[in-house]
């Protein structure tokens, strides 16, 4: 995944500018700058920071926006479900993946 590609795609879906991912995160805009003109990755201090800001956790950053969305439907049509219906669903899941 490239890194910088994901932080600019989250700044955009928040309306951010470099200054303000710099402020929320605590980060000098310097550095941030820095990254994107020298084309490096952020180290993972910086990016647990930068994912601080965002209000989203490291595994949620590189996730592929798809298997999210995907994610989000199944947890929502799952707590439509009755009880009874959410438990014949997870002995279907379990079963599928050999647990």
């Amino acid at each position: 995944m490239d890194c910088l590609a994901r932080i600019k795609e989250l700044l955009n879906e928040r309306g951010w500018s470099m200054y303000q991912l710099s402020q929320e995160a605590g980060i000098p805009q310097s550095t941030l700058s820095n990254l994107f003109i020298r084309c490096n990755a952020p180290s993972v201090p910086t990016l647990e920071k930068i994912c601080h800001a965002f209000g989203i956790s490291l595994s949620a950053f590189f996730e592929e926006p798809h298997d999210a969305e995907e994610e989000r439907e199944v947890v929502s049509l799952y707590r439509r479900l009755d009880p009874a219906t959410q438990q014949a669903v997870l002995c279907l899941m379990r079963r599928v993946c050999g647990k």
